[in-house]
């Protein structure tokens, strides 16, 4: 074998090495594209789930604010009544005395 033979077999071992490697690396990025829509997937799974939770604790603030409201309505209601009773209670008085 003559060296001009030699160099074009180690050209032709190492072109097909590259062919192997190439074919290895464009397996891997398919594998981490399928990885990534994947990922992505997950992602909108889990922006959809944040935004479910997000409307579910808005509503329980407003529901809260409202069971606040209703308490301090009660509350109010209740010291109009005591209120209304003490006048009552005043103009008794001032009846009595007259």
């Amino acid at each position: 074998m003559n060296p001009e033979e030699k160099d074009i077999r180690r050209f032709e071992t190492r072109v097909r090495q590259m062919i192997l490697s190439f074919k290895e690396q464009k397996h891997h990025v398919e594998v981490l594209l399928g990885k990534m829509g994947e990922k992505d997937a997950e992602i909108a799974d889990l922006k959809q789930q944040i935004e479910t939770l997000r409307k579910e604790h808005e509503a329980l603030l407003m529901a809260k604010m409202i069971n606040l409201d209703a308490d301090k309505a009660a509350d109010a209601k209740d010291k109009i009544t005591r209120l209304i009773k003490e006048v009552n209670r005043c103009i008794d008085l001032v009846k009595e005395r007259s």
